[in-house]
């Protein structure tokens, strides 16, 4: 057997910590090592060919590249080996940068370190086996599991790719928190304007079908062939006959007496209702928890809705529907929620209805709005003579660490709009730090020239905000002062942070995809893998991944799209081959505990007819929970033996 070793000096990052030079030199001397050499880049075109000449000159059977992390660059040398005619498998990364370099500051005890890595490296190469991937048909099909921008421009273009798509939205309407704003930063451009034309595309797109009031409860399979069960919830109107008229929503008996979900609560529908005039389907949805026919089973004499429906196309005794899909690949664009202000007892949101949320601003200045764009004190009705905005709302501190990123944004721009609508209003915005990046400096100094006043606060020094006789009353200390500023206020705004739906969890566990620790989806890698998952052929884009703009949601969405399309534009597709019993399946080995089966993340693991363990090897990962429970030896993880990894630690302990 011969062996190659690569040490890698990845320029500074590996070498200003650890003598690659004496580490391959070292190398050198374990048994079995033909060739070992040091490059700058092993990972760069040059380097790679480093290994190619050797392959080929010198006959190796297994390579060792000490460098990066594998999930960096192991697919890039498993590659190189394949074009030299080796099994990709014949490889074995070994991390001296994370691992090493980066975790040390003495230069001969990470070299040593090195030397005891690689070594344990070779131990481990001399028994590695070639394995072989398996392949699947994929099906050239596609789900995206929401309907907010990301989702309907990800859903497009896969469309407009031949690709046939499911969009899932769980909302009567697609369109998500973008359809509830007036305009856009920073062109300012009509939200609608933008958003609505892409809806009526999704709705008429022969490749698009739209399941609205849905969604996704359960995902089996794996990259290419997905089995996925979703629910759709009775709209207590058949949408095939529904015209849309409105005739319905008039006629209700709850008329203008429950809140408005898209409104924020600043306007009220009926119990039957279409949540906003652009909705796509445009289609009338009942409510279950506020129909009298729905929770009574009595509206007046007769229900008026159906009545007043010439379609015929309510009915009361619809039920929930299962439905199951088969997709090649899920891209994940589920949007986001906002904080819930009224957990913020510091600044009297449950105790004024003129204390608003940005979103319930939005509401109020726009043109389809319930005040049609007249920016009004939700007490009195009267027009406010003063406005403030407070920023950092529930974000930025302990509990909530990230920035929400759209905030100050989001109130220089509303802030613009007052002013454009009432130069005469007051306005003042209240922040911890101005962060319009972006290159978008040049909204703050418009919102300073028109007048708007900027007030800087501390952290450990919030505002106070309190209401006697009705008025509103915020004192904040101001740092350039030195004093406490009191601001007398009709309307007080709060940029609630943005925060993950609480829906995440329970959808990262169907598709067995990480989320971070506040709680959005976690990308595979953040550079080289920012819209993949680690679970092949899952992707992810928009506000579900962390805050941004529209237009970085968008840009997203496409990248999502193009990844996707890199599974479902193949027949088939080649999955690892890492996990498979041993050779020759003897009973005698398993006690038939199925402890295998239940630990398995994956679902990887059942019985078959003949009550015998079977591993499906395209739904494996080859995590190894399952060897490692497994008492008898009966399941082992091919590239991640027991002798290999015994190996590898008896080497690190050598000489």
């Amino acid at each position: 057997m011969k062996i190659g070793v690569y040490v890698c000096e990845c320029g500074i990052n590996i070498a200003a910590t650890v003598d690659v030079e004496k580490v391959a030199e070292y190398a050198k001397t374990l048994p079995n090592v033909a060739v070992s050499r040091f490059y700058k880049y092993m990972c760069s075109d040059p380097g790679q060919d480093l290994i190619r000449k050797d392959i080929e000159e010198q006959k190796l059977d297994r390579v060792v590249v000490a460098s990066c992390s594998p999930r960096m660059h192991e697919p890039t040398f498993r590659k190189v080996l394949e074009d030299s005619g080796l099994n990709p498998y014949c490889l074995d990364m070994i991390n001296i940068r994370e691992q090493c370099s980066w975790a040390h500051e003495d230069k001969e005890l990470a070299t040593e370190k090195a030397k005891a890595l690689v070594r344990g490296a070779v131990a481990k190469a001399r028994l590695l086996e070639s394995l072989d991937r398996a392949k699947i048909n994929v099906i050239p099909e596609a789900l995206v599991i929401g309907g907010g921008i990301a989702g309907i421009q990800t859903s497009l273009d896969l469309a407009d790719g031949g690709y046939k798509v499911y969009l899932v939205e769980k909302s009567p309407s697609i369109g998500g928190r973008m359809a509830q704003l007036d305009k856009t930063f920073p062109t300012l451009d009509c939200s609608s304007c933008i958003l609505t034309p892409k809806m009526m595309e999704v709705s008429n797109h022969p490749n698009i079908e739209l399941l609205t009031y849905s969604e996704v409860i359960n995902v089996d399979g794996s990259v290419g062939n997905y089995k996925v069960k979703i629910k759709k919830k009775p709209r207590y109107v058949d949408i095939d006959k529904c015209t849309g008229c409105g005739d319905c929503v008039e006629a209700c008996r709850m008329k203008g007496r429950i809140s408005s979900e898209f409104d924020m609560g600043m306007g009220k529908r009926s119990a039957i209702y279409m949540p906003f005039p652009q909705a796509i389907p445009l289609k009338c949805t009942i409510d279950p928890d506020h129909c009298l026919m729905l929770t009574r089973e009595k509206c007046g004499d007769k229900p008026l809705c159906k009545e007043a429906c010439e379609a015929n196309a309510i009915n009361f005794k619809q039920k929930e529907e299962e439905i199951e899909i088969d997709v090649g690949a899920i891209v994940v664009a589920t949007g986001y929620d906002v904080k819930d202000p009224s957990t913020l007892h510091e600044y009297s949101y449950s105790r004024s209805d003129d204390v608003i949320t940005s979103l319930e601003m939005e509401r109020l200045i726009s043109s389809s709005g319930p005040t049609t764009g007249e920016i009004i004190k939700p007490s009195d009705g009267e027009k406010p003579k003063s406005i403030t905005f407070l920023l950092c709302v529930g974000s930025r501190d302990e509990k909530q660490p990230y920035c929400s990123r759209i905030c100050c944004q989001q109130a220089i721009k509303n802030a613009l709009l007052i002013k454009e609508r009432n130069p005469d209003t007051h306005v003042y915005i209240l922040y911890r730090d101005i962060r319009t990046y972006g290159f978008n400096e040049g909204y703050y100094t418009r919102a300073r020239e028109k007048d708007v006043r900027f007030i800087e606060y501390k952290a450990d020094k919030k505002p106070d905000v309190e209401k006697t006789n009705g008025q509103l009353k915020v004192s904040v200390y101001d740092p350039v002062l030195d004093a406490r500023v009191n601001i007398k206020t009709d309307l007080l705004v709060l940029s609630t942070g943005v925060i993950p739906r609480e829906d995440a969890k329970d959808l990262a566990q169907q598709l067995k995809v990480p989320l971070t620790s506040d709680g959005f989806f976690l990308e595979a890698h953040m550079k080289l893998r920012p819209v993949d998952f680690a679970t092949d052929g899952v992707f992810l884009c928009g506000l579900a991944h962390f805050p941004k703009t529209v237009d970085e949601s968008i840009e997203q969405a496409l990248a999502a799209c193009s990844r996707a399309s890199t599974i479902i534009s193949h027949d088939t597709v080649e999955v690892e081959g890492a996990t498979s019993f041993l050779p020759d399946y003897n009973k005698n080995l398993c006690s038939g505990c199925e402890v295998c089966i239940t630990v398995c993340p994956y679902k990887a693991i059942s019985k078959n007819e003949d009550d015998e363990i079977v591993i499906t090897q395209v739904l494996c990962k080859g995590c190894g929970v399952c060897g490692a429970t497994c008492t008898n030896h009966a399941i082992i993880i091919r590239h991640f033996t027991d002798e290999q990894i015994l190996s590898e630690i008896y080497a690190f302990g050598g000489k």
